[in-house]
């Protein structure tokens, strides 16, 4: 349906379009943001390894497996030296095993080139075993506060809905999503901006039977526009 919603558009949103979407992003984010034990630090390491076990995991089922895992843990050169066997239990429950492996590499990386340390820019971050753009712009954004933008399947519909564009097949990498993104980020609290997106994909406008009615966007909303 969003495809057809967009009608192959390709021009991006107006500079202020993007602003005004951002403002009302945050200010729906300031009475609406859900609550985990990885927003409640600014510990770039435990923000790492938050966003990588979320990636293709509901944040729900992820706060028992951080809970777990810090409680062991608390540096990288802990997860560097520790069994396999023992990570892989610890794990277990968020499912996509291939992972695993990804949070011991990670670490050993981290303790080899940066002394256990989280660097502080993509290029960086992006090189790391088990990251990627989305979690290289989130740990900047949100451990640093910097300008970074983040784009994952949930932050490509919004911006199709609302923006009404059309992407490309791979939505992550169209680069007019990227470019939207990148505006988006450039604002004094890029950490809540991203959190807010992040948050409202996951609670309005979601994959399935959005909640448009109820939606701060609607009057502005592409897609609302003509469903109604």
């Amino acid at each position: 349906m969003d495809a057809d919603l967009c009608s192959n558009r390709k021009i991006l949103p107006d500079k202020k379009d993007i602003i005004k979407f951002r403002n009302i992003i945050i200010h729906w984010f300031s009475t609406n943001e859900r609550r985990y034990p990885w927003r409640e630090t600014s510990d770039p390491f435990r923000i790492l390894i938050a966003e990588m076990m979320l990636q293709r995991t509901k944040a729900d089922q992820v706060v028992d497996v951080y809970n777990k895992f810090f409680s062991e843990f608390s540096r990288p050169e802990d997860v560097a030296r520790v069994d396999m066997e023992r990570l892989h239990k610890i794990l277990y429950p968020l499912g996509l095993l291939w992972r695993v492996k990804n949070f011991k590499n990670v670490c050993q990386y981290l303790v080899k080139n940066f002394n256990g340390r989280i660097p502080k820019n993509r290029a960086d971050i992006i090189k790391m075993p088990g990251t990627g753009d989305y979690v290289s712009g989130m740990v900047l954004s949100v451990a640093f506060n910097k300008q970074e933008w983040a784009v994952d399947s949930n932050i490509v519909r919004i911006f199709k809905r609302y923006f009404g564009i059309s992407t490309t097949k791979e939505g992550r990498r169209d680069r007019s999503v990227i470019e939207i993104a990148r505006r988006y980020v450039t604002c004094t609290d890029p950490r809540r901006a991203n959190l807010g997106v992040v948050d409202f994909t996951a609670l309005v406008c979601t994959p399935r039977n959005p909640r448009c009615t109820e939606c701060p966007f609607k009057r502005r909303c592409y897609h609302y526009s003509k469903i109604m």
